[in-house]
Parts: structure tokens; sequence; C-alpha cells
């Protein structure tokens, strides 16, 4: 079986790649496609596969300005030879999943999220304010016929894998079709509590402090943080950078601490050592949460998005009534009121550090790399046998969705 991976771009080691990571584990004689790739930036695994890039690639210092071809993107990815290949699989959260597969092929989309920027999360991206008319108006026109491409691209999928159940109702609202969640995964080997805590460096941070680990741009809410805590006497640590470092740092109080980006170990200590993590902004599933419930701690989160398949426990009301069994605590409207109220009611909350670490391997590598194999050997033993009737059908469960007959 010869096995193609569609991803969409390789410049870093995010969550995306760390599960394409994964995939190059499965089938390690995959050949990898993808638009743009920067080698000495992914990890030794995926630059030990073949790795196929789109014409784009090949345009002089394209890697410092790649976003801006966002409008070329949909054809690039058409324009890969998939011919032979007998599987493909897109870890997709832009275009990878509008590769264009030969018809005996059976294409698995693990769908990190319908691009957000060309559907319900348009403002967050293309604030008017910042970019001017004339730009929020172009990309209102380039959305608007990106949104028609996705659409119709996403007929070229077999079969949605969902990142999450909030992506998975977002494939079913956006594509009209069918999913079955595989969860990411954190690597909750590395990310531990520490078994003797007396052995910690004593931080700059100090004994006590919530924490923020986030890009530093609007749509992350790290601005509702910064708010909360002023008037404060607990101290905030905000790991992370972005365009929004230089105003948020400016105008936050003695108590906020920006420290940039750290490494991991680095990291790692910083969860082991905070009281919780605070996780204000709405997004697709969240590995930040998962790591900080790894190292045994606690996580006030706004009460949407992948945060609810991740964290246990109550929203503030109710609080009061939730036992020990929780991981976090939940509040519901967005901004600095509902973290300020979070922050105050979790002072009156016990936590079991080990229930806490027992939640967050739901999420372990293992687990992925079983339920991936068990799902994609499956589907493929069922589409050689009978071809695409029913398929779909049958491997999600679906009963009289939209999608392929």
């Amino acid at each position: 079986m010869k096995v193609a991976l569609v991803h969409d771009w390789l410049n870093g080691m995010r969550g995306g790649e760390k599960v394409l990571e994964a995939f190059c584990e499965l089938f390690p004689d995959a050949v990898i496609h993808t638009l743009f790739y920067e080698p000495e930036k992914v990890s030794k695994r995926i630059s030990s596969l073949e790795v196929r890039t789109s014409y784009l690639n090949k345009i002089p210092g394209v890697h410092k300005f790649y976003r801006t071809l966002l409008p070329f993107f949909p054809k690039a990815v058409e324009h890969f030879d998939l011919s032979g290949f007998d599987l493909v699989i897109s870890s997709s959260h832009s275009v990878a999943k509008g590769c264009r597969p030969p018809p005996h092929s059976l294409h698995i989309c693990y769908c990190y999220s319908p691009m957000r920027y060309i559907w319900d999360r348009f403002d967050d991206y293309f604030r008017r304010e910042d970019i001017g008319m004339v730009k929020y108006s172009l990309a209102k026109s380039l959305a608007s016929r990106l949104r028609r491409w996705d659409i119709e691209s996403s007929e070229r999928v077999d079969l949605f894998v969902a990142d999450s159940a909030f992506v998975q109702s977002r494939i079913s609202r956006f594509y009209g079709r069918p999913s079955v969640v595989i969860h990411p995964f954190a690597d909750t080997d590395f990310f531990r509590p520490e078994s003797r805590p007396d052995s910690l460096d004593a931080t700059s941070f100090g004994q006590q402090y919530y924490l923020a680990v986030s890009a530093l741009v609007p749509y992350k809410r790290i601005g509702d943080i910064v708010d909360a805590f002023r008037g404060m006497e607990a101290q905030v640590v905000i790991v992370g950078d972005g365009p929004e470092r230089k105003k948020l740092s400016e105008t936050a109080p003695p108590n906020v601490r920006f420290s940039g980006w750290v490494s991991d170990e680095r990291l790692r200590e910083i969860y082991q050592r905070c009281k919780a993590l605070i996780f204000p902004g709405v997004e697709d599933f969240g590995i930040v949460p998962v790591e900080a419930q790894a190292c045994g701690k606690p996580v006030i989160a706004l009460a949407e998005g992948g945060a609810l398949e991740t964290i246990i426990g109550p929203v503030i009301e109710s609080a009061a009534d939730f036992g020990t069994r929780a991981t976090g605590l939940f509040y519901k409207v967005p901004g600095k009121d509902g973290i300020l109220k979070a922050v105050r009611q979790l002072d009156n909350m016990k936590f079991d550090p080990e229930y806490i670490r027992s939640n967050a391997l739901k999420f372990s590598r293992s687990r992925f790399l079983e339920s991936a194999r068990v799902f994609i050997t499956e589907s493929y033993n069922r589409f050689k046998a009978n071809g695409r009737a029913g398929l779909e059908e049958e491997m999600t469960g679906a009963r009289n969705v939209g999608g392929k007959p």
C-alpha cells in the first residue's frame, strides 16, 4: 500500500506537525506533500521521509511572506501528483484537504478545523481597525471565493476525522459532512508533576502565580487576563509572544509578567510551579490545557470550544456543589469579569493533582496512535472490499447526514 501524507506547510513543530509526525510513525514509507518546507524547522522523523513541495516553494525568500500567497494555495495543493498512491491522508487546517486524489485511492482527512479565517472567525483575523477599509474589503472578497472552493473541495474527501467534537460540529455545519472524533495528543510523558516540589528552582515569578501560555494575538483574549489582574494582589505569568505583546506589556500592571517563549524544559517547570492555568480563548482543541493538567495543575477556561472536552469541572455558578473530582473551572462570558470571579472561586476549591493528571492521560500519544491506526486500517479494508458505497455511513455512524452518496 502506497501512502501519501498531505500537510498544509512545514515550517515549525506545532500541534498539527506533531500529529503529522505520528502519521509518519504509522506509515514510515509514506511520501509527504506540502506547500512550503523548511527542513531545519521540523523533526528528524518528518524530515527523514521523502517530502515533495509545491511550485510556490520555489519562489525566492517565500518563507518570509508565504501567508500573503493564500489566494494561490488552492491551485497549488490541487497540483500535487498523487497518482499511484492507494491511501491519501490529508492533515489539514487550511487547504490540504483540497488535494486531488486519484479515483482508486481512499482519502481520509484529519481536520484540525475548516479554515477559521474564512468562516466564523473572519473578524478575529482581519480586524478592520487594524488593516484599514481597503484591505478589509479585499479580504472579504477573497474569503468569499475561498469558501466556495472549500465547500467544493470537501467532496474530494471520503472520510473526515475531526480533532474534537467542536470541530466535528463545524465540519457538519460548513461542509454538511459527518465525521468521527480522534483527539490529538500532548506529550504527557514529558509534561508531568514534579515528584519533589522542593527541588524546583524558585523561579523569578515567586512561589504562587497564575499562568497563561499563548501566542499574543487578539483572538486569544490575553488582554482579558491583563485587565482581570489589574488591582489584584495575585501574580500572573504570560508565556508567549506575538504582535500584541508591546501593547499589552505597556499597559499591564506590575503583577502581570511577560516571559516571551521559553524552552520546553523551562515551560514544564513553570507549569509545575503555577497555581492554575488560565485559558481565555476559544480553541478547536487546545494542547496547552492538557499540558497543564499533565503537570497536575487545574485550568480556568472560557466555557467554549475544545476546552469543554479536555477539562472536567463546573461553571462558576455551580462550583460550590462540585466535589474534588474536577480538573478546572469554567466561566461563561468572555472578558475580565469572568476571569476575576473564577480566580476568586478557585481559592475555595480543592483539587487532586493525581486525578487531574489522569484526565490528561486520556490525550496521550499512545492512545492517539492506536485510535488512528484502528480507524485507518478498518476504513481502508472496508474501502478495498466494497468501495465507497456506504463507507461514510458505516465508518462514521452517520444517519441522514449530507455528503457523498
